[in-house]
């Protein structure tokens, strides 16, 4: 039986190889995707700990208490997903058979995240840090795919429980990590994606020893070892795991490798026979940031999946859809499609980890906390001290509303667009791109800055310009709410000269633009009203 839980249909990762960017980065995303979740720039600072200190673990995700573990003797700075060694880790959570669920287990996938950020210096230390950690202490989790990435590499790592009993066989846990080429792509999107493995290689495979023993002893799997495949025996993939999952995956393939057509019937999750898409593809061009925050901000446009083509967008055709994903008419069951920018995201990130600038510099941080398509990825370096005030404001959570608050006043605003849709967006787009933009043309001048500093200096500089982007996007957010509520006031559009808003010769406003129904709206609205608003 596999899991169905809210979270087994939420986060987002793609990763790209050092020899697959543009500049020779390792660059990974991640859109972290719950309704209800609050959450900024998480901070924890560097730290030496005594000889046998405890550190208390709370569960990511419920923040209940699951143990006690032995704190590592020194811990280094964390901000948001990516450490001072520009080691950076996300998630997509895949579920996988919920008999394999270790409830006795203290560690939970968020603080196992966090937790190894705070103690590796490459992506190799943090899954050697991350299972030994599950091994020892147990893990409480459903079935997880983790991105890990460092400058030079980036890893694919999957991992599940062996419940609570653990006699059927020796070991915690059932877990594989593949390095990803440097010259290939890849993406995890809540569906398990590792299937056969080299066993024998050494450098770029590693595996818990009772990775398919466990599955032998459980009836799951019968054959060759070198004929295992991990999401075979642990979770394999269903019509959901296919089209509401694995189809984000190939939207990004698709968007930059050629021949995806060929796996559009693997995406659509109806065919058994279908050819299974690829864990990796190469790229048809080397990818920049911006490639890669477009691809966080895709809802299937131009494919076969895009949600411009009914009328489920509504009038001013939205390409989100309300949740949940399946709903019922009549007794039959249909489904939404689900894109990668999504209403729930809680944040969204793309790391970008370059082995040629010292550390400081090197791993920049580009966040969003809200839906990735509605909000700008402000720059934020991986040696910063602080949390921007925006994106860590006391006083405000997930029931208290606060102008200072980056989550709050972007969502505010993309609440706003997100029903008038084409009416209201180009406005919104046009100031994200604009200070998106500005961050891109800034990058190199800061850094050749932080370049000629010490590195105390160069740490004090890059936190204060991580916040001083961090302000200045929420003051230009602030003032993008106040316009949209002018300009779009009761369905309709003020006219602008010269970036201000007209009026007449009386010293009144302009007449309004009322935009109506588009055509195509129109159109399909009289298909299913006939003869009933025509006018005589």
């Amino acid at each position: 039986m596999l899991l169905a839980s809210a979270g087994a249909m939420a986060c987002t990762n793609f990763i790209v190889g050092k020899k697959a960017s543009y500049d020779g980065s390792v660059i990974c995303s991640y859109s972290a995707d719950s309704y209800g979740m609050f959450q900024g720039l998480v901070h924890y600072p560097a730290g030496k700990h005594p000889k046998g200190t405890m550190r208390q673990v709370y569960d990511w995700d419920t923040n209940k208490y699951g143990g006690e573990i032995l704190e590592a003797e020194e811990t280094y700075n964390v901000i948001g997903n990516i450490n001072e060694w520009q080691v950076t880790i996300g998630e997509t959570t895949f579920g996988g058979r919920e008999e394999m669920v270790d409830t006795t287990g203290i560690i939970d996938y968020g603080s196992l995240i966090y937790i190894a950020l705070q103690r590796s210096k490459t992506a190799r230390e943090a899954i050697d840090i991350m299972t030994s950690l599950v091994e020892q202490y147990g893990y409480n989790s459903e079935g997880e795919t983790f991105t890990i990435c460092d400058p030079n590499e980036a890893w694919i790592m999957e991992m599940m429980g062996c419940a609570s009993d653990r006699k059927i066989e020796k070991g915690r846990t059932v877990w594989v990590a593949l390095r990803i080429p440097d010259d290939m792509i890849c993406g995890h999107a809540n569906q398990s994606r590792i299937t056969k493995f080299n066993m024998k290689d050494k450098e770029n495979v590693r595996y818990s020893k009772n990775v398919v023993s466990y599955a032998r002893k459980m009836g799951w799997f019968k054959g060759k070892d070198e004929d295992f495949s991990y999401n075979a025996a642990y979770a394999a993939p269903d019509f959901s795991g296919r089209r509401i999952c694995d189809a984000r995956v190939w939207q990004f393939f698709n968007r930059y490798a050629d021949n995806m057509d060929r796996y559009i019937p693997w995406a659509e999750g109806k065919d058994a026979n279908a050819e299974v898409m690829p864990l990796w593809v190469k790229p048809n061009k080397k990818l920049t940031v911006k490639d890669v925050e477009a691809a966080m901000r895709d809802h299937f446009e131009n494919t076969p999946f895009s949600l411009d083509n009914d009328m489920g967008g509504g009038i001013w055709e939205m390409p989100y859809r309300p949740t949940p994903l399946y709903y019922k008419v009549d007794g039959k069951e249909y489904f939404n499609e689900r894109p990668v920018s999504t209403q729930q995201a809680g944040f969204v990130f793309v790391s970008q980890m370059r082995s040629w600038m010292p550390r400081q510099i090197g791993g920049c941080f580009w966040f969003a906390n809200d839906d990735g398509n509605m909000v700008p990825f402000t720059p934020v370096y991986c040696c910063a001290t602080e949390s921007p005030r925006p994106y860590n404001t006391p006083g405000a959570d997930d029931l208290n509303f606060s102008m200072d608050n980056a989550f709050w006043v972007q969502n505010w605003v993309s609440n706003m667009v997100y029903p008038r849709y084409s009416m209201l967006f180009p406005s919104l787009k046009e100031v994200r791109d604009s200070l998106d933009n500005s961050y891109f043309r800034a990058q190199k001048e800061v850094e050749d800055k932080a370049l000629t500093l010490d590195e105390a200096a160069r740490v004090k500089y890059l936190t204060a310009y991580t916040a001083e982007k961090a302000d200045q996007m929420l003051a230009r957010w602030r003032q993008l709410a106040t316009y949209l509520i002018v300009k779009y006031n009761d369905m309709t559009v003020k006219p602008e000269e010269n970036g201000q808003f007209t009026r007449t010769k009386y010293g009144l406003g302009a007449t309004v633009k009322r935009p109506g129904y588009s055509q195509k709206y129109a159109r399909e609205l009289v298909k299913q009203t006939g003869e009933k608003f025509q006018k005589p």
